[in-house]
């Protein structure tokens, strides 16, 4: 069973544009799409049609629109009622594939409300294989919520992913090693947000086929009493690294139509890897294959795992 945690869901909104934005101007869309969404929801989304045990934890109410979606897609969901409704993202696309999203701050859980959000979460952690809490935070959630969680998580057995940026990060760095989880997935400019430098120097490097300084801020972290670490790179792939080795992943060239969610897809399919029992490389090529999969469909969609393993993905352990 794999449990995610979503302290911040959404109803994202995905609207296409027929030509690129242009400020100042009057824009029509294409067409839209609405699904019920937050990055652990999507990751569940994913286990689901992959049919993998899983359920999904987020604040909202029984007749909130999304756990009205997330029981029409049939997808585990554990609500936690909540006062204010679920918050709406806006996700505009382009037709070369640029993204520009507008996201609300999300609702305000009161301190009651707060404390049965936790309650629930352990209470599902008891039967979790992973626990993976992933996203931003709503309003007046305490930034180190991810670092207080962790140990009270772990407590009750299940291994721990944790899938954050910014402040949530951040704070989950200053509290290492008794915060540290299992396993985290940064992009490369998280990666820097823990461990300093460049993010997006990292990242040119990487494409450039020069990994050293990804993979050493990654065994920085896994220093600090992080076990394992998955980064991905947008076009240039993806690493995957722990105290045994490190491995690079690339998938084939896709037509990407919308970067929204394919970090979450990536981590899915890490997580589907691990649930199958395959090795290192093969939970990364399983990883890659998703997120690659996810960028060439709209919006924030899930990839069925006849797409993704239909992308061709080369992996090779690094020194």
């Amino acid at each position: 069973m794999i449990v995610t945690v979503t302290p911040n869901p959404s109803l994202d909104r995905t609207a296409g544009l027929p030509g690129p934005i242009v400020r100042g101007q009057v824009h029509r869309f294409s067409g839209s799409t609405v699904v019920a969404a937050g990055k652990g929801v999507n990751i569940s989304r994913g286990l689901h049609g992959a049919g993998v045990p899983t359920t999904a934890v987020v604040p909202a109410a029984g007749n909130d629109p999304l756990l009205v979606g997330l029981l029409a897609d049939g997808v585990p969901t554990m609500g936690v009622p909540v006062s204010e409704p679920v918050r709406v993202n806006l996700t505009v696309t382009e037709p070369d594939g640029t993204t520009t999203k507008f996201n609300e701050p999300g609702a305000h859980l009161s301190p009651d409300e707060l404390t049965a959000f936790e309650d629930a979460v352990l209470a599902a952690a008891d039967t979790a294989d992973w626990v993976v809490m992933a996203g931003s935070l709503p309003p007046g959630m305490p930034t180190d919520w991810y670092a207080r969680m962790v140990p009270r998580i772990r407590a009750h057995g299940a291994r721990i992913a944790v899938d954050t940026s910014d402040s949530p990060l951040v704070a989950l760095a200053s509290n290492l090693p008794e915060s540290a989880p299992d396993l985290v997935k940064p992009n490369s400019v998280e990666l820097a947000q823990l461990c300093g430098g460049d993010g997006n120097a990292m990242e040119a490097e990487a494409a450039a086929g020069s990994f050293g300084p990804v993979i050493g801020a990654a065994r920085d972290l896994i220093g600090w009493g992080i076990a394992e670490v998955m980064v991905t790179l947008g076009g240039a792939g993806a690493l995957l690294v722990h105290k045994d080795g490190a491995w690079h992943a690339v998938a084939e060239p896709v037509e990407v139509r919308s970067t929204v969610g394919a970090g979450d897809s990536s981590l899915a399919g890490l997580l589907l890897g691990r649930s199958l029992g395959l090795d290192d490389a093969g939970c990364l090529r399983t990883a890659v294959s998703w997120g690659s999969a996810a960028a060439s469909l709209p919006g924030s969609t899930t990839p069925t795992i006849d797409l993704a393993s239909s992308i061709e993905v080369t992996v090779r352990q690094l020194p």
